[in-house]
């Protein structure tokens, strides 16, 4: 039984209205639907919220007609001008659909601090340091808080060498060793289970030794989903461990593949000393309006139930409602099983990195060309890049027999430089595409071209593009 020698507040950021929306609807849910609920948890005294990032900046602009910025801004006029406002951003993509280069993550921090974003929590699915430490200046320089993650990932398969506390500890060093030299300043470390797949003795030991060599004022925070029933032990054991902060929603946009109920982690800590810094009390009310405003929208099951199945396929709750709904359609939901039994091979064949987007859906992509295909027949084009070095170092070396089948079948030398000194300069060619179509060539138009381009693509199926011009598409 967890208990604290010294009373402690734990502190809280409220997720229903990020990580909730994409866990459970993919972030598709329109802005006036959930900001009566966000205003009246302001009312109630909750002062960090997550409010940006993620799928919840592709979908206001691909499937509901809405830019995301002006959702930004109307929020920060909800919640008051005080409360912490955070982001979740990917690294090298930020919150795009490819890899930016630094002139372009260097828009984006620049963008979401005129957007009244206070935190960036970052996060490199590869744990790629050098990677962290790149994307993590543009956000230090906008002026925001710089929280960086360390990502965790329970294994679908044995190794005492990744994904192990010792493993997490490490990367922790080598971030705290960039903050302490001046190259990058770290606000907060992040340890983010984007699958709830990460068992309480890792993360309760990750967080101890951690909590050593950190500064003093430089809080830890816990980020898990409750897709394996586990959320509320591996916060206990977190918190325990020395955590700082964690993450909490409310229903209905709580438990199964989000966050917590913030009353289940409220009880679950009563009289061991540890408290959240919220009212739950007013979790009914919130709850009860959120409801209100979502009566229209239809909850998976997938999304809404735990699955303990999740600790052999690690998938982020976000990921697994349109994996199942895409083979629903193609009338393949036969094949769901065999996919997921494919999983543990594509994850260490591939080398371990974490199942946080976009690894996630190479992962799954992967291991579903692999039952419809053949083993490694036909190799997906992310997989494939991110195996060859595209994206960063990854935790193992992956099989040297997929990297010659990547290499060979996408005609791609494997890769050991800057992933974002290789990527396209787009800023230019977003501002080319705004001069054509006769549109105000701003940073914000800038941006939201440059957000929705993909390497091949076309223009006209830019929805950042066909916003601006009053075209957008809704789904």
């Amino acid at each position: 039984m967890i208990f604290a020698e010294n009373p402690k507040k734990i502190r809280v950021m409220f997720t229903p209205f990020r990580d909730g929306l994409q866990s459970s609807f993919g972030g598709k849910v329109r802005l006036n639907d959930f900001l009566p609920a966000m205003e009246l948890a302001a009312q109630s005294g909750i002062q960090h919220f997550e409010f940006g990032g993620g799928a919840r900046f592709q979908a206001p602009l691909f499937y509901l007609g809405e830019n995301p910025f002006e959702c930004m801004r109307r929020i920060r006029e909800v919640v008051g001008p005080d409360a912490d406002l955070q982001i979740l951003t990917r690294s090298v993509s930020g919150v795009t659909l490819t890899t930016q280069s630094p002139e372009g993550l260097a828009l984006q921090g620049k963008m979401m601090a005129a957007a009244e974003t206070t935190w960036d929590r970052n996060f490199d699915y590869m744990n790629d340091v050098r990677n962290l430490l790149n994307t993590g200046k543009p956000i230090v320089d906008a002026g925001m808080h710089h929280q960086c993650v360390i990502a965790l990932m329970g294994l679908p398969f044995e190794s005492d060498t990744v994904h192990t506390s010792d493993f997490y500890f490490n990367i922790g060093k080598q971030i705290l060793a960039f903050h302490e030299s001046g190259e990058c300043r770290v606000d907060s470390l992040c340890l983010k289970d984007a699958s709830g797949t990460t068992d309480p003795m890792t993360i309760y030991k990750t967080a101890v030794e951690l909590k050593k060599i950190m500064p003093p004022e430089m809080p830890l925070w816990m980020h898990t989903h409750d897709t394996a029933s586990t959320a509320v032990s591996c916060y206990q054991a977190a918190i325990h461990g020395g955590c700082d902060g964690v993450d909490v929603s409310v229903r209905p946009m709580a438990s199964g593949t989000v966050q917590p109920d913030a009353r289940s982690l409220a009880h679950a800590l009563k009289g061991t000393g540890y408290t959240l810094d919220i009212d739950v009390s007013a979790m009914g009310e919130i709850e009860s309006l959120l409801g209100e405003g979502m009566k229209e929208y239809d909850f998976n099951p997938t999304t809404t139930s735990a699955d303990a199945r999740v600790l052999g396929f690690p998938m982020p709750g976000g990921a697994i409602g349109p994996n199942v709904h895409m083979m629903v359609k193609a009338g393949i939901l036969d094949k769901y099983s065999e996919v997921l039994a494919e999983f543990p091979v594509v994850v260490e064949a591939g080398g371990a990195w974490t199942s946080v987007t976009p690894g996630s859906q190479q992962y799954w992509l992967q291991a579903f060309n692999n039952v419809m295909y053949g083993r490694w027949e036909n190799i997906q084009a992310g997989y494939g890049k991110a195996v060859l070095g595209y994206f960063g170092k990854t935790p193992l070396p992956p099989d040297p027999e997929v990297v010659k089948k990547a290499s060979d079948q996408m005609e791609l030398e494997p890769f050991e430089g800057d992933p974002l000194e290789a990527a396209p300069k787009n800023i230019e060619g977003a501002q080319q595409i705004l001069r054509d179509h006769n549109l105000d060539v701003n940073d914000e138009n800038t941006f939201l071209v440059l957000a929705c381009m993909v390497p091949g693509g076309k223009v006209e199926t830019n929805q950042g593009l066909n916003f601006l011009l009053g075209k957008p598409k809704i789904d």
